[in-house]
């Protein structure tokens, strides 16, 4: 199959990075902090931004300091093997031209550049948590990302691991490709279903990407 793009939008945790180490063990610690762990063991936690997570666990008034705490707790676990390149990764982004991929991730900014900075990549453009009203799976993350990078959303294919991720590139309009990272393959609905990003390959060409799935 081949996909043909004018621009790449990648979440980051799952599908460029793997963190899922580092988050349980904040999250896990920060439960038991704020005396929330048997609600906390009930909640979808992957894929959504921390201040929908703490909101659905403590009384609004809490939230401010909560979120505060857990970006914390999850900034400071970044150098203790916190975060890792998934397969493919460096390869895939070092074949895309800096003005033609951002990252669109859940976290915050402070997160997501702590992250991504212990891991070498350096995105030109990226929206987090910070810059949105509306997670994932509202498509406004997608959108804005398409606007910043001045792209129709139609002309944009998205790279998640996580259902709410691509529930999100879907409502946007945009083309999907769904990595089994973090879930499994029946649990994704995208328009390509790969392992990794080390499944495919890029071409550039004028104005466009062609994206390939590796034989």
């Amino acid at each position: 199959m081949k996909i043909r793009a004018q621009a790449l939008l990648f979440d980051n945790d799952g599908t460029l990075v793997s963190s899922l180490a580092s988050v349980d063990r904040c999250w896990t610690r920060w439960a038991a902090e704020y005396g929330v762990t048997e609600a906390f063991g009930r909640i979808e936690l992957h894929g959504r931004p921390a201040v929908e997570i703490v909101a659905d666990l403590l009384p609004a008034a809490r939230v401010p300091e909560a979120l505060a705490r857990i970006e914390a707790l999850e900034v400071e676990d970044v150098p203790n093997d916190g975060v890792h390149l998934l397969p493919g990764t460096r390869a895939f982004l070092d074949a895309l031209p800096a003005d033609r991929w951002a990252v669109v991730t859940s976290a915050t900014r402070r997160l997501a550049e702590a992250r991504l900075d212990a891991v070498g990549i350096l995105p030109k453009t990226m929206v987090t948590a910070d810059d949105i009203t509306r997670g994932k799976p509202d498509p406004e993350p997608y959108l804005l990302a398409a606007r910043e990078l001045g792209v129709d959303p139609a002309g944009c294919v998205v790279f998640e691991d996580a259902p709410a991720g691509l529930a999100a590139g879907r409502a946007a309009g945009m083309t999907t490709v769904a990595l089994t990272t973090t879930h499994r393959a029946h649990e994704l609905d995208a328009d390509l279903v790969v392992k990794d990003l080390s499944a495919l390959s890029a071409l550039v060409g004028d104005g466009a990407v062609e994206i390939s799935a590796r034989m």
